[in-house]
């Protein structure tokens, strides 16, 4: 019986005959899928995958290179989108790009698709300095490097503030019985310029679903960048989604996962530092249930001085949904002045639901603040009855406290529509009914 590992080698070649891609793009592309074919995908032997299994999502027959299925109509899927506010938008259905949900642009800066920055001489020169020079040459990274085709492709030169956010969205409408699909963006953003960025990944079908995602971030000095990931896809879908981000001096990057739906999600956060005065934040916000499976691996690279970073990761896990957390920051001998802090807080509103938190400190410098701390518990009993003496059902106070446990994240996000998306779908997750604007 042929493998997927099997189906996804045999059809490289056709693929890339497809590619009118250049020397350097398909010498990587060769490379990537050498490395995929000695590694293979990921198994819980390995010490990063130990508590996240994929041997259930590889026994399906996947359709690699799905045909465009049915049309969507924007009404039947506006409301995955943060649609009260003008953003752009980049759009693909099945894996191909589509012109009529998206909103791109040309006008100072690129939103559009790596399809064409992979093709086109004028992206030439950005491609060859970034694409694929910050990924990790592991397992799924290598497999979505090889297949690299579509995704988005985003390029803001110096100086440049982008007024209204961008969005990126992933459907997949189901017209085969299991459907891969593979993202890559890149995205690049100069000296002393903005942008926000939100993501997400929704099925509209009852079939199979794997997501392998990866992008790619460029911070250059004094760049800030806003990510926002929104993962609440249907119990058929699953996700990997793998993020590298190179920072330069003074930049800031932060990044925010809100993991609410899926069957199994995979999210790969890493962050480079390169240079001095640089901030990264790292947030996120898990909750779930039934037999959802959420792994949040993180890594911070602290290489020069003077930087910081932030991680505050909540989760609350209901029924026998399961949890990962592994977070590592890594601060190197020059790196003095370092401040790196880590939280990681659990709530089991199940005796069956499971965390398994390791968080990683790695310090070889001797002039830093670093911190990590990492709880498992259960809700405040006294804190339930308090509410209970005050009128509030046993029922409404067990969501209001969690929905203050989690909110907290919140706080962070710069995008009021989108605060007010993740306030809203907490609310739902949590069956609590919240009378005021947070």
């Amino acid at each position: 019986m042929e493998t997927l590992k099997d189906k996804i080698l045999s059809s490289y070649v056709a693929f890339e005959n497809n590619m009118n891609i250049n020397s350097a793009v398909h010498d990587i592309r060769s490379k990537a899928l050498e490395n995929f074919e000695k590694l293979g995908f990921p198994t819980k032997k390995l010490e990063a995958w130990k508590y996240t299994s994929l041997n259930s999502l590889l026994k399906n027959d996947y359709s690699l290179f799905p045909d465009r299925g049915r049309s969507i109509e924007l009404a039947d899927v506006k409301k995955y989108f943060i649609h009260d506010i003008d953003t752009y938008k980049v759009v693909f259905i099945d894996g191909k790009y589509s012109s009529f949900l998206s909103e791109t642009t040309h006008d100072n800066f690129d939103v559009c698709l790596m399809s064409s920055a992979l093709t086109k001489p004028k992206y030439k020169a950005i491609i060859e300095n970034y694409f694929n020079k910050a990924a990790k040459q592991d397992n799924l990274t290598s497999l979505n490097t090889a297949f690299a085709s579509e995704g988005a492709y985003i390029y803001i030169p110096k100086n440049i503030e982008v007024q209204k956010p961008i969005q990126i969205i992933n459907f997949t409408t189901g017209s085969e019985a299991a459907t891969m699909i593979q993202p890559r963006n890149l995205i690049v953003v100069e000296d002393n310029a903005h942008v926000q960025i939100i993501e997400r990944h929704q099925s509209l079908t009852t079939n199979e679903v794997l997501s392998n995602v990866v992008t790619e971030v460029f911070a250059a000095r004094n760049a800030t960048i806003d990510y926002y990931k929104i993962q609440n896809d249907e119990l058929n879908a699953s996700l990997v989604d793998n993020t590298y981000i190179k920072q330069e001096t003074n930049s800031e990057v932060a990044v925010h996962t809100f993991s609410f739906g899926g069957n199994i999600t995979r999210n790969n956060l890493n962050f480079f530092q390169n240079g001095e005065h640089i901030n990264s934040i790292l947030k996120g916000i898990t909750i779930i249930e039934g037999k959802q499976h959420v792994d949040h691996h993180t890594l911070v690279h602290h290489i020069e001085p003077n930087c910081e970073s932030h991680q505050d990761y909540k989760g609350i896990f209901n029924e026998r949904s399961t949890g990962v957390f592994n977070g590592k920051v890594v601060v190197e001998k020059e790196a003095q002045k370092t401040n790196a802090y880590q939280q990681n807080n659990n709530v089991l509103i199940s005796d069956k639901a499971t965390i398994n938190a390791k968080p990683q400190l790695e310090i070889f410098a001797d002039d830093v603040r670093c911190s990590h701390g990492c709880t498992i518990g259960q809700l405040d009993d006294d804190a339930l009855f308090y509410m209970q003496q005050r009128g509030i059902s046993e029922k409404q106070g067990r969501g209001l406290l969690m929905f203050a446990f989690a909110n907290t994240v919140l706080e962070s996000v710069r995008i009021p529509e989108v605060k007010s998306r993740i306030t809203k779908l907490i609310a739902n997750k949590l069956n609590v009914n919240i009378g005021f604007e947070v």
